[in-house]
């Protein structure tokens, strides 16, 4: 490690420490392209970009470990260089994106369904906790399993753990084809569709369905190697789309910049909806038709960010098996008091953890707790 580096981690721990001693709480943020997901952060600043640089690259191990505040496109680009990548998308929201972020928002993109998601590729960390220690969890390889488990849990974690300093990561070759397909059909048969398609030996890597103008339409997207995607759109049918325009397409949904999620004109905030992918029809038709990812794992609705409308969603996502979460607060509604809780409640057993976890990393209390929920 650099002496820059040294030095960046040493007036962070300083920093952590005095605002432990003081009882001064701590906001941890990278870009902050991800400032609007989970509640409203509070606390002072702490910011993490001068924790920059990729610290080692194997690429014949299929390993990187890199600095938390890294930009997210820089170790992308220097991946590409390899013919590597990291298989789950993550979404950037922002130029100013980082590794940290990418981690402690725990998001993955279109292809997640298939590949598995953040977690799945963390390979180890480095965390500096609420009383300001320096720990390490995990390793730079797969055999490596000391604290393997802690490591993945700051995945999602939003920051409420401690500051990621460094974060090692598993990542995979560029598949060698890919192809993108489109069916006109409504959300039922797009879901029967994806059901049937996953019981097959098929190279299935991502897939979206909503409506525009009326019509319905399944993109599926196939990747692996050049025979396997080839058969499969031999077999399957479909209108096979134009490889660079599809590959703009497939970003922008990962970005959400595709005009289905423009809700800025509106009162609507945006919905998404973690559900088995085998639930049907959500039965949610006043909110209009969703938009459907990940074999129908992942469906997200517009519709206000009021307690009623809250209600409503989350009850249907249950009955379904699974949750929903108030993902982003319509562009003029990032102070509406009235919204409901950005997420789903926890089951008791699994509060109880995540309370456990946070006064063993943090018992003083130092981070924004209150990000992931209205935790003491």
């Amino acid at each position: 490690m650099s002496n820059g580096i040294d030095h960046a981690l040493g007036q962070a721990v300083e920093r952590i420490r005095a605002a432990a001693a003081d009882g001064t709480a701590l906001r941890i943020r990278g870009g902050g392209s991800k400032d609007f997901y989970g509640e409203a952060p509070r606390g002072e600043l702490l910011d993490t970009r001068a924790l920059a640089g990729i610290a080692s690259y194997e690429p014949s191990e299929l390993v990187v470990t890199v600095r938390a505040g890294t930009p997210l496109a820089e170790l992308e680009a220097a991946l590409a260089e390899k013919g590597q990548c990291l298989a789950f998308e993550p979404p950037h929201f922002a130029a100013d994106a980082t590794v940290g972020g990418m981690v402690a928002a725990g998001l993955a993109g279109p292809s997640r369904a298939s590949v598995g998601n953040v977690r799945d590729y963390v390979l180890g960390a480095m965390l500096v906790n609420g009383r300001g220690e320096v720990l390490s969890f995990g390793g730079q390889v797969m055999k490596n399993v000391a604290g393997y488990d802690v490591s993945r849990v700051l995945a999602g974690s939003l920051g409420t753990l401690g500051l990621i300093a460094e974060v090692s990561l598993k990542v995979l070759p560029v598949p060698p084809a890919e192809a993108t397909l489109e069916f006109a059909c409504d959300q039922a048969d797009a879901l029967r569709l994806l059901n049937e398609w996953g019981g097959r030996p098929l190279p299935l890597n991502a897939s979206c369905w909503f409506e525009y103008a009326g019509a319905g339409a399944l993109y599926l997207r196939l990747r692996g190697a050049v025979a396997a995607v080839e058969a499969a759109c031999a077999h399957l049918g479909g209108e096979r789309k134009d490889k660079e325009r599809a590959a703009a397409d497939w970003q922008s949904l990962r970005e959400q910049s595709l005009p289905w999620f423009d809700t800025a004109a509106g009162p609507d905030a945006l919905w998404r909806l973690s559900v088995p992918q085998t639930a049907p029809v959500l039965g949610l038709e006043a909110f209009g038709a969703p938009l459907v990812e990940w074999h129908g794992g992942q469906r997200w609705y517009k519709a206000p960010p009021t307690p009623a409308a809250a209600a409503r969603i989350r009850e249907a996502a249950r009955a379904a098996g699974g949750h929903a979460t108030l993902f982003r607060l319509p562009a003029h509604g990032e102070a509406h008091e009235a919204a409901a809780p950005r997420f789903d409640r926890l089951e008791p057993a699994v509060e109880r953890i995540h309370r456990a976890l946070m006064r063993e990393f943090d018992p003083h209390a130092v981070f924004d707790r209150g990000r992931l929920h209205a935790f003491d």
